[in-house]
């Protein structure tokens, strides 16, 4: 039998541009040590730990986390691409749900270069193959970076399918940065109207402008993921619970469908979200709040639809409506999210658990969502991996 599982702490440290960090050992430690603190426990107390990277040699995990102690817990290290950090926690949630601990520390962390993602290695077969030869037939545009590619190519088939115009997609980014300018922890603080955007250096003409794009980021942020019993042997804090938590793949229409909104994991998403709907009881139109992996603004508006916040070919209307920021349907990345916060790829699950906590805590200060009692989390990786997760308060 499933058992209820807490996010009892979490600890995140502000996001910096790559070369202006620490190194990925000592922001993985003062993170974990912040989840530690505010959970009220000692790392003695912990079990079981978690540690997700992308960009790192293997056991990477064991070298931020010996900085905090060295007690022969169980380290596993996870990488599952821009769904790291929620791989993580949703393997720690599996462990204290199953029974098999009752104390686990999830960390996310990433120390990252300027530029593009590439892959590091070069002699052997890239998981991304499939991906780009598909992008290739349908997108072409070589000169452009694959990730631009990758979601512009699903942007654009939106804007074709819909008549969703550009202007959409800037206003997304506008609010990005609207609810960033109350987050200490972002990178990018500075607010920017929709014509700002669209005036940006252009990209991919007719589909992308740089502002659309989030930037490479350093960071770490980290939970304490804990059972009923071991909650009130401690006194610690059960505001928050795990309600519901789903991870899904590719399946064959990721490239059969010949759309690159699939090909970006619209289908991965939409599955993840339907079972959490259905595993917790409640539908979309009960959310109050999501945190929703934003790495371009072309990514947000697919995903409105495909979490149901909004019908198919609806994304455009809900942005327009302002239903996707204070006081509209479901405040959506109150932290500035990847756009705005930034994007450390094994940070940010652990960077989206860390905000949605404090906002059904209500401990949220200038962010905060007035009300806010359920919350959902979406975490996709290319590759690929979507977790979906649901939060609920006491």
């Amino acid at each position: 039998m499933s058992r209820k599982v807490f996010v009892s702490g979490v600890g995140m440290i502000p996001f910096a541009k790559p070369g202006a960090s620490a190194p990925y050992d000592q922001m993985g430690a003062s993170a974990a040590r912040l989840a530690l603190a505010d959970a009220g426990i000692a790392y003695e107390d912990v079990q079981q730990a978690y540690a997700g990277y992308v960009y790192g040699d293997s056991t990477s995990g064991q070298k931020a986390l010996y900085g905090v102690g060295m007690t022969g817990i169980p380290v596993i290290n996870v990488n599952n691409n821009c769904s790291t950090g929620s791989t993580a926690l949703f393997l720690a949630r599996q462990a204290v749900a199953s029974g098999a601990a009752e104390c686990v520390l999830v960390l996310g962390f990433e120390q990252m270069t300027p530029g593009a993602l590439s892959s590091v290695f070069k002699d052997r077969p890239s998981p991304f193959d499939a991906f780009d030869a598909i992008t290739d037939e349908l997108v072409g545009m070589p000169d452009i970076p694959l990730a631009l590619r990758y979601f512009g190519g699903a942007g654009l088939s939106h804007m074709k399918k819909y008549g969703t115009p550009l202007e959409t997609f800037a206003k997304i980014r506008a609010k990005a940065s609207r609810h960033a300018a109350n987050n200490p922890l972002a990178l990018f603080r500075q607010v920017i109207t929709a014509d700002d955007v669209m005036n940006a250096p252009v990209i991919w003409p007719g589909v992308m402008t740089r502002s659309m794009a989030c930037p490479p980021t350093c960071g770490a942020a980290a939970a304490v993921l804990v059972s009923a019993d071991f909650a009130k042997a401690k006194g610690l804090d059960t505001r928050v619970h795990i309600a519901a938590q789903a991870m899904t793949t590719d399946r064959p229409g990721t490239f059969e469908s010949r759309d690159m909104m699939r090909v970006v994991g619209y289908d991965m998403a939409k599955e993840a979200a339907s079972r959490v709907y259905e595993e917790a009881g409640i539908g979309p139109d009960s959310l109050d709040v999501v945190e929703l992996h934003d790495c371009f603004a072309h990514n947000e508006l697919i995903t409105y639809e495909a979490l149901g916040l909004c019908p198919e070919g609806g994304a455009a209307k809900f942005v327009d409506d302002g239903d996707n920021t204070y006081g509209g349907k479901v405040v959506t990345n109150p932290s500035g999210g990847l756009l705005s916060k930034g994007h450390p790829l094994g940070a940010t699950g652990l960077a989206q658990c860390y905000e949605l906590t404090h906002q059904l805590r209500g401990t949220a200060e200038a962010r905060q969502v007035e009300g806010a009692r359920i919350a959902l989390q979406h975490n996709l990786g290319l590759g690929g991996a979507c977790v979906v997760t649901m939060y609920r308060a006491a």
